[in-house]
């Protein structure tokens, strides 16, 4: 059943560090709006926006304190209102970040269940008695330490999945699940399209919260053992969707992780839970069985598997979200393109595949003029607390003080959060004030200024790409077409075709995308004759009897029967 999102081209903001309108080095809602003709350009239909509500920032915003309020920081609910109504007029339609497996300790339910550990509030998250004068059970949080905090003046303990600042909500509790649900209800009645929905995955939990094997120096077992143990988060998420999301046909984005395999069809089938959720099967394939430090390198044969064999999972049953960076993560081209590939023919190449997948592509800001990671000087100059976690659990693990930066520095979600670079002049941009963190010190060559005067550049290119993908004679075939890898047997050659129903052997449409990975030119095969070229990265790359493929070259051919 074809939906309203279908066809739908995402862009992630990240508004702390997308564009500051106020000189206090803070990105806020009018800098959003001051872009929308930009993004607009891009070709962007969808905007998902991290979260703007009242926070204490212990988190980035994803420890909330008021879910119906906007942080001063990022401006007013008429500014929302503003946005709201000006991204309606080009078209745009805005997506909020949803996070509702934890609040802030500021929250007023909090405040509440502590002043009164035994009353009702208490059962809004999970308060429990300590075991033998230790915590109730030996759960290490996502951010290190014990997923169990000290209620002052009690023997009990709350749990918190992440930051003990952002106590877990009890989804057990009727009336706690009331809450969200008007309070979801309350934006989508406000305008908003639908939402990204954060760490859902982790709602569900065994309340009698068992001891695992310890898997680490600290006696501790990491929390996404039990999630992966828990059975039945598809009961409360069909319930959420129902009492929500399915009133208002909103598009859903989940972060889930720690999915069983089977449970893909409950998850974003005809009737799913989500409208989608994110393919992170190439960013999983960095997972140390420790943590940052003893993250394996990803090969390129890793990473086009990863993606081919999502691709195949998942077409028969509904589409994925597919990206190439986020904000928790570091920047694409820095992690899945070999240092020669870090220019702008490998940007393109790399965009190129994952714009033309079958899925909802979602941008993230900056991956539309090629940016990169960061050159950090220090671990000082990190913000991100799961940045600094990691260097301590590597230090800890006896990892030497440059290896462990090192490992930090690649993998910090803080090179996803440095200011957004609209030109080479002074703070990329991005402010007038002093930027509330270090931009990226490449912003003199890499800028979104000096790329719309360039013809060649990255950010003509994406939307030259993004424009392919939403034309009228394509947009079917890259919207509904299937996906099916071709020349696998051919090294650092990433290649599938997009075609439309029809018997796999004779389509309606048949497009051809392939791209080399490796440093010097490929010549392939041809399955089938060329009609039309509709994209290249390289003039070097040109096709007759054979494809001939420059180092970094992609090619997009349609191809005839």
């Amino acid at each position: 059943m074809k939906k309203w999102w279908h066809g739908k081209v995402a862009y992630q903001i990240y508004p702390k560090s997308f564009y500051d309108t106020n000189g206090d080095g803070i990105g806020d809602l009018q800098g959003i709006i001051a872009k929308l003709d930009y993004l607009k350009e891009l070709g962007i239909n969808l905007i998902w926006i991290s979260p703007i509500y009242k926070s204490p920032f212990v988190d980035q915003g994803y420890d909330i304190s008021d879910y119906y309020g906007i942080a001063p920081e990022f401006g007013t609910m008429e500014d929302f209102d503003e946005l709201l109504a000006e991204a309606k007029k080009r078209g745009i339609q805005i997506v909020m970040d949803l996070v509702v497996n934890h609040c802030s300790d500021q929250h007023e339910w909090f405040q509440k269940a502590l002043a009164d550990p035994e009353g009702e509030y208490a059962d809004y998250f999970y308060f429990r008695e300590g075991k033998d004068g230790n915590p109730p059970s030996n759960y290490r949080s996502y951010f290190g330490g014990s997923c169990w905090e000290p209620v002052p003046g009690t023997n009990k303990y709350y749990f918190h999945a992440f930051a003990k600042e952002q106590p877990d909500l009890n989804w057990e509790n009727p009336k706690l699940k009331q809450e969200i649900y008007n309070m979801i209800n309350w934006w989508l009645e406000r305008g908003v399209a639908g939402f990204r929905i954060d760490a859902i995955i982790n709602i569900k939990k065994d309340v009698s919260f068992p001891n695992l094997e310890p898997d680490g120096p600290d006696g501790l077992a990491g929390y996404h053992r039990a999630v992966e143990q828990t059975h039945g988060v598809g009961s409360l998420l069909e319930d959420l969707k129902n009492n929500t999301f399915a009133k208002h046909d909103a598009f859903t984005v989940g972060e889930v992780f720690n999915m069983h395999e089977e449970e893909l069809p409950e998850f974003i089938g005809e009737d799913g839970h989500f409208s989608t959720i994110f393919d992170f099967s190439a960013h999983c394939l960095s997972e140390g069985e420790h943590g940052w430090y003893d993250a394996p390198g990803i090969t390129f044969e890793e990473w086009r598997d990863a993606i081919v064999n999502s691709q195949l999972e998942v077409q028969e049953i509904g589409f994925k979200a597919n990206i190439i960076e986020n904000h928790d993560e570091p920047r694409g081209v820095s992690r899945f393109l070999p240092e020669y590939a870090r220019n702008a023919a490998g940007t393109k190449m790399l965009g190129t595949v994952s714009v033309l997948l079958r899925g909802v592509p979602f941008l993230y800001q900056g991956q539309e003029i090629g940016m990169q990671n960061c050159e950090w000087g220090g671990s000082e100059e990190w913000d991100d607390i799961s940045t600094k976690d990691q260097y301590q659990t590597a230090r800890n693990a006896g990892v030497p003080e440059e290896e462990a930066f090192k490992a930090c520095a690649e993998m910090s979600r803080d090179n996803a959060r440095t200011p957004m670079q609209w030109s080479g002049g002074e703070n990329a941009g991005f402010t007038k004030g002093t930027p509330w963190m270090k931009v990226n010190p490449n912003y003199s060559e890499i800028n979104v200024e000096s790329q719309q005067g360039d013809a060649d550049s990255v950010l003509h290119y994406y939307q030259e790409l993004i424009a392919l993908r939403k034309s009228e004679e394509y947009k079917e075939v890259f919207t509904y077409g299937w996906f099916a890898p071709v020349y696998g047997d051919q090294e650092k050659i990433m290649a599938f075709y997009r075609y439309l129903d029809g018997e796999a052997k004779k389509p309606e449409k048949r497009v051809l995308v392939a791209a080399n990975f490796g440093e010097g030119p490929m010549e392939l095969p041809l399955e089938y004759k060329v009609k039309e070229t509709l994209l290249s990265n390289l003039p070097q790359n040109h096709v007759g009897e054979r494809l001939v493929l420059e180092g970094c070259g992609v090619m997009v051919l349609e191809c005839m029967e």
